[in-house]
């Protein structure tokens, strides 16, 4: 066993160790991240690897600055790499339900999207001004004119033919009909019926003749009509390429390096040829309903002609880095949108709209895996676009429709993307435990500590990392006294005397804090003091529970002793956790002991309260003495523990050493003082184990004693390992240098017995081995007698 220096309970931090007087004069820390040298290695590593499935994890709790220095990294990184291309959707000629997906150098996009609104805006201006222009009517007049005297000539050689015959050619409305004529006039049904019979059958044959002649002349004029209207598209197909040609060949020559736009650009004159009638003037709608319709219609057909631009990297400076703070699956992934016309719903390529994957293509994606795998489909939409390296944009409900319906089905985009997830390691583990695709995808893992060496390296990085907040945020500058204690505070948030913490989080609010206390002080600086005050009130917002359990202790609500000597009585010490906060509290450990086999009773467990660690904590205590003591002997021993007044679970094991020392008391009837306290794990062979939250445990002890009054012999037996973690508050470590309070560590529990029952361990144990012979002694004679009574 150790009694414990006051130098010992706590790592101080020496401001002369620092070369500056205020970090006003420090080059602030402004790249990498401080202390995660493994991480660090991790993610160099996986950004410069470029084969499939090599995506990074970023593993650690919250607050040790992974996204900052994701982001941090990243974009430097991201500058080293060219700009990726833009991406298109533009209009299939040849199937209009799968939009083509076109990439272009970087702001090329943009430049073909206005290009194309130029154009079409061009054309359906100048294509109706055109065909209502004089010299298109004059052309189009003389091929009418040409087909309408052919036509003419046909019907007038027609008609002479059909006088000579004495027959009349009539022109109506509803077309041309020949009249039989007699004597000059018309041939009345009277006449006809004075004829002869074989008059009658001249006169029907001739009209069956004169019929036939009419029907070939009237497919002449037919052909001459479709002659026309041929020679007039041929003429409208002129005039349209005289207008179309120029304006697509200026366009190709912005674009003669891009293949794809070439061919785009022949398709979109092909298509407007085709549907000239569309671009040309129309006669005026006075219905405003119809003219409603017919706009709409209007617009929604030269909507193939525009250039949908889903991502364009005109303004990106090397690779894209993209943070992506609501990974919904569409905010991911994109969506086809539609919009209401007439009572359905419609769509076209221009709704495309793109996604987050969409704009890191070709870069970077950095997300919160918690927020990924919260939002429904994200997780295996995103698994199996870094699987199949290609994007597709999908609504969700075209995956799960029964009946299959006429939708887009865009051409999917090759994907080359680095994804970073991050998340802490539960986080990491499950999905490694039990999701197959994960392990195949993300095969780099940056575990980021919670803690990293005090160095003196680290030290000056720590003080320059000050300084980058103070600038940062506007915050006073700290002396080298002020940082000093930081120092010390990050190693009380590391429970460890040779490491700071690197959950920098919570060394912030503490800088923002001292620098809001020394601004009320009117302190030009941040000194010792207000890091001290900062320190004190977070404490005092966030401990009303703490007091209330200290006031129930000191009224006698909740019954501790620390003075005195029990027998099966022991002060245990025990953490308590209220959001942010940890406080600890001594715990009243009774144990009773009785003749029986049931061996050692758990009343926690007995009543649920307790967790798996702590009862396995007590089946250990229930080996330990059966390998010291039943070696020669049974066991005959019925034990009770018991946390008195505890009201919540209890879990964990560092409680095992004092239940240990409690029932040692209770069958030796060897009292155990009651004015310290132990805390500590035990294994079955009696070597004492490191616990957590030693500081809070001992600083909790000495708070009650200090209520009910220091007596200059109280104290807490804590494991030897635990010494590297203590961190006091300075009024613990002034009682101790005063000799008020003391503070053992112990190798095994046979030095704690020492302390707590201040007599050697192997008298204890004798007294308890005698007292258990006695046991099984009374258990066999009373064995013995019971059986004799039943033979009877």
């Amino acid at each position: 066993m150790k009694k414990l220096n006051f130098t010992e309970l706590k790592a101080t931090c020496d401001p002369s160790i620092f070369d500056f007087k205020t970090t006003e004069e420090l080059k602030p820390f402004e790249e990498g991240i401080i202390g995660q040298r493994r991480a660090v290695k991790a993610m160099n590593f996986g950004l410069k690897i470029k084969q499939k499935g090599y995506h990074i994890f970023m593993a650690g709790i919250t607050g040790t600055g992974k996204t900052t220095y994701a982001k941090t990294l990243i974009k430097n990184e991201a500058r080293k790499y060219p700009v990726p291309d833009d991406w298109c959707y533009i209009y299939n000629f040849d199937n209009p339900e799968i939009p083509k997906a076109l990439n272009l150098p970087a702001g090329i996009g943009i430049k073909l999207k206005e290009d194309m609104e130029k154009l079409i805006d061009e054309l359906r201006t100048d294509i109706p001004k055109t065909f209502e222009s004089e010299e298109y009517e004059k052309q189009r007049n003389q091929i009418m004119d040409k087909y309408q005297e052919q036509s003419n000539m046909l019907i007038m050689e027609f008609e002479e033919e059909l006088k000579k015959e004495g027959f009349l050619l009539q022109r109506t409305g509803k077309g041309i009909f020949t009249i039989p004529l007699k004597d000059g006039r018309p041939l009345s049904q009277e006449d006809f019926e004075q004829m002869t019979e074989e008059e009658k059958n001249n006169f029907k044959e001739k009209s069956k003749q004169i019929q036939i002649q009419m029907e070939e002349i009237m497919r002449k004029i037919r052909r001459l009509e479709v002659q026309a209207r041929e020679e007039i598209e041929q003429l409208e197909e002129r005039v349209c390429l005289s207008i179309v040609k120029p304006i697509i060949d200026h366009l190709k020559d912005d674009y003669q390096n891009y293949p794809r736009i070439l061919k785009y650009l022949n398709d979109v004159q092909e298509d407007i040829i085709k549907n000239l009638e569309k671009f040309k003037a129309e006669e005026e709608i006075e219905n405003p309903l119809l003219l409603t319709v017919k706009t709409r219609q209007d617009e929604s057909f030269f909507t193939r002609y525009k250039v949908n631009l889903l991502v364009n990297n005109k303004e990106t400076k090397g690779a894209p880095v993209v943070i992506e703070t609501n990974p919904t699956y569409y905010n991911l992934f994109g969506k086809i949108e539609g919009e209401s016309e007439f009572g359905t719903v419609v769509t076209d390529f221009t709704m495309i709209k793109g996604g987050a994957v969409h704009r890191a293509n070709g870069g970077y994606l950095i997300l919160q895996a918690k927020d990924v795998l919260s939002n429904p489909f994200a997780w295996e939409a995103l698994k199996r676009t870094l699987a199949n390296q290609e994007i597709r944009v999908e609504n969700i409900g075209e995956q799960f429709r029964t009946i299959p319906t006429t939708t887009l089905k865009p051409e999917p985009i090759p994907l080359n993307i680095k994804v970073i997830l991050i998340g802490n390691p539960l986080i990491y583990q499950l999905l490694y435990d039990f999701d197959e695709d994960f392990k195949k995808l993300f095969k780099i893992k940056a575990h980021f500590d919670v803690e990293m060496d005090k160095t003196e390296e680290n030290l000056k990085k720590f003080a320059c990392f000050i300084s980058f907040q103070c600038e940062k945020e506007g915050l006073r500058h700290f002396t080298a006294e002020a940082v000093a204690r930081v120092v010390e505070y990050s190693s009380r948030l590391a429970e460890n005397q040779k490491k700071l913490t690197t959950r920098f989080n919570e060394i912030v609010e503490i800088l923002y804090e001292a620098s809001a206390w020394a601004e009320i002080d009117n302190s030009k600086y941040v000194e010792e003091s207000h890091v001290e005050e900062a320190i004190k009130e977070k404490i005092y917002r966030s401990n009303l529970m703490e007091e209330k359990i200290q006031e129930m202790i000191e009224n006698g609500h909740i019954l501790i002793d620390t003075e005195g000597e029990e027998v099966g009585q022991i002060n245990g010490l025990s953490v308590y956790q209220t959001g942010e906060y940890s406080f600890g509290r001594p715990s009243r450990i009774t144990a009773r002991t009785f003749l029986g086999e049931k061996g050692v009773i758990n009343i926690e467990r007995e009543a649920k309260m307790s967790g798996k660690i702590h009862d396995k904590a007590v089946l250990i205590l229930s080996g330990y003495l059966g390998g010291k003591y039943a070696k020669d002997k049974p066991l005959t021993l019925s034990a009770s523990l018991a946390f008195e007044q505890s009201y919540g679970g209890i879990e964990g094991d560092s409680a095992s050493c004092a239940e240990l020392i409690a029932l040692l008391s209770a069958i030796s009837g060897i009292p155990v003082r009651q004015d310290f306290a132990i805390t500590g794990s035990m294994n079955q062979k009696g070597k004492v184990q490191p616990i957590g939250g030693v500081n809070q445990k001992i600083e909790g002890f000495y708070k009650v004693c200090k209520a009910k009054g220091l007596t200059g012999t109280q104290g807490v037996v804590i494991p030897v390992q635990n010494i590297e973690n203590l961190m006091l508050d300075k009024e613990i470590i002034e009682a101790v240098k005063d000799g008020k309070f003391h503070i053992y560590s112990v190798k095994d529990i046979d030095e704690a017995i020492e302390i707590m029952m201040k007599k050697p361990a192997e008298e204890v144990h004798k007294e308890v081995n005698k007292k258990l012979k006695e046991l099984a002694k009374k258990a066999e004679k009373f064995t013995s007698r019971a059986g004799q009574t039943e033979t009877e």
